[in-house]
């Protein structure tokens, strides 16, 4: 019996580190994005409030993509996505000063209009907001590298009727709107990635170590003084073994991140399998503007035979 205690206390060096509230902050150490949120409420004022609870939720195989926020029903976010149900995720690069500011943005007790009165952010109109003149949406930062411009999609678990109270007793919701007393769940459909030119040509054209953005990594709430971030460093690209190269796989997702209008079928990404990697991009970019050239949406093996045909001669020539 001492003998199974002393191993159940050892544990290969582990220690049972009993689970509390917010235990990705007070529990564990768990890496997280930092987001600045922009909502407004029913008269069309912006907010900003500081999250690192939102990650992406449906991913593939839908008829569009979403992202998963958690927040706390009693913040001004909850409420404006509420009310209004349009936000704006915005990615800051890591920068002291912008850290700093998401501190003061993500402090809860101020009003809307205190916490904005001194936002040293530049706030500008989105995609949506340009397109579509007579309705309100969130500014966005123009110092983010990236923005989601995102809608809630209310109607999932049943949430379309949630409304701003000053106490919610339930009934909650499972996954979406109001889901505990003092929690929200907002799935959030994301109608727009925004992404500054640099970052955008190296997805584009092909990631290198020079073209990520800094991205800053928050580490949560941890005691009663600081806030703790670490600093970004330059990437380190870690080699895919030999044996799994280019597959089919790879090239589904290169040839789906190509153009919005032109799609290719399983079939027609099975026949480029065999393209070295450097030069997928550059492919599919040829086959892209065969496409247009032609009216043709989607790229089938028909279709690949007809470019590589094409390609045949022009190499004859």
């Amino acid at each position: 019996m001492d003998s199974e205690i002393k191993k159940i206390e050892n544990m290969d060096g582990f220690k049972d580190m009993r689970i509390v509230d917010n235990f990705y902050q007070t529990s564990s150490f768990f890496p997280m994005p930092t987001i600045e949120i922009s909502t407004i409420d029913e008269n069309g004022f912006t907010n900003i409030g500081s999250y690192s609870l939102c990650f992406p939720y449906y991913i593939a195989g839908k008829e569009y993509y979403a992202m998963v926020l958690e927040c706390r029903n009693s913040s001004n976010t909850c409420k404006n996505l509420l009310k209004t149900g349009k936000c704006a995720l915005n990615f800051l690069p890591d920068d002291k000063k912008y850290f700093k500011e998401t501190v003061r943005l993500g402090f809860p007790g101020d009003t809307p209009e205190e916490k904005m009165k001194n936002c040293s952010y530049t706030l500008v109109d989105g995609k949506r907001a340009r397109e579509n003149k007579d309705e309100k949406y969130p500014k966005i930062v123009k110092e983010a590298y990236q923005v989601f411009e995102c809608t809630w999609v209310k109607e999932l678990d049943g949430a379309e009727n949630d409304k701003v109270q000053e106490e919610y007793k339930g009934p909650y919701h499972n996954f979406n709107g109001i889901t505990s007393e003092f929690g929200a769940h907002f799935i959030l459909k994301i109608d727009n990635i925004l992404m500054k030119e640099k970052y955008y040509n190296t997805i584009i054209n092909g990631v290198n170590s020079g073209g990520f953005p800094n991205v800053p990594v928050d580490y949560g709430y941890r005691d009663s003084k600081n806030f703790w971030y670490t600093k970004f460093k330059r990437p380190i690209a870690m080699p895919i073994p030999k044996n799994k190269g280019v597959g089919l796989d790879s090239v589904k997702y290169a040839a789906g991140r190509i153009d919005p209008e032109v799609k290719f079928t399983d079939e027609a990404c099975e026949m480029l399998v065999k393209v070295p990697r450097p030069f997928l991009n550059l492919v599919l970019k040829g086959c892209v503007s065969w496409a247009k050239e032609n009216n043709v949406t989607l790229i089938t093996p028909k279709e690949m035979e007809i470019i590589n045909d094409k390609r045949a001669k022009e190499k004859n020539k």
